[in-house]
């Protein structure tokens, strides 16, 4: 099997299915973090981390176990990019959109791994196959355009190393 494929796949939990369910989760998830100070974060990030993302019908029941508005939760879902509202595709493919990589042209890496892989940034195939998502620095500046690959990092993605990406991805 390539090291590629399964690297950052969800633990496989499906979503709740009822409010029931959805209570018992947001519940036994919350509970480490209730009562302390900034809780949102870390149960939002253990529901992403046990269900792989964070689905809408969750948001009224963090909303109550942390005694803030769905407005509150809503916000921080939407305002930080590893948030995720909908499933990942099998493989995350991450590109790099900060200055450097663009200075080494990552924009043209963009378009063709966009053309390449068949999805638009920020979105996921339909056959659940990748998704592809900008993000801004791995700290690898020297040697762009960057990628993150299902949580490795990348250097010097060209088209070689995109087509080589896509090949084992496609295994």
């Amino acid at each position: 099997m390539s090291d590629l494929q399964h690297a950052t796949s969800p633990s496989g939990t499906r979503p709740p299915t009822g409010d029931d369910e959805a209570r018992a989760l947001v519940e036994r998830l919350a509970e480490p973090c209730t009562g302390r100070r900034g809780a949102l974060l870390p149960l939002l990030h253990a529901i992403q981390h046990e269900v792989g993302w964070i689905p809408d019908s969750l948001v009224p029941f963090v909303a109550h176990a942390l005694n803030l508005s769905r407005a509150e939760i809503h916000g921080v879902i939407t305002f930080y990019p590893d948030f995720r509202r909908r499933p990942a595709g099998r493989h995350v493919v991450k590109l790099c959109r900060a200055e450097a990589c663009q200075a080494r042209g990552g924009a043209a890496i963009e378009a063709a791994a966009a053309d390449r892989f068949g999805v638009a940034m920020g979105e996921t195939r339909p056959d659940g196959q990748v998704t592809l998502e900008p993000i801004y620095c791995l700290g690898l500046c020297a040697t762009g355009p960057n990628a993150l690959v299902d949580g490795k990092p990348v250097s010097r993605v060209d088209a070689a190393r995109l087509e080589r990406i896509a090949a084992e991805i496609a295994a």
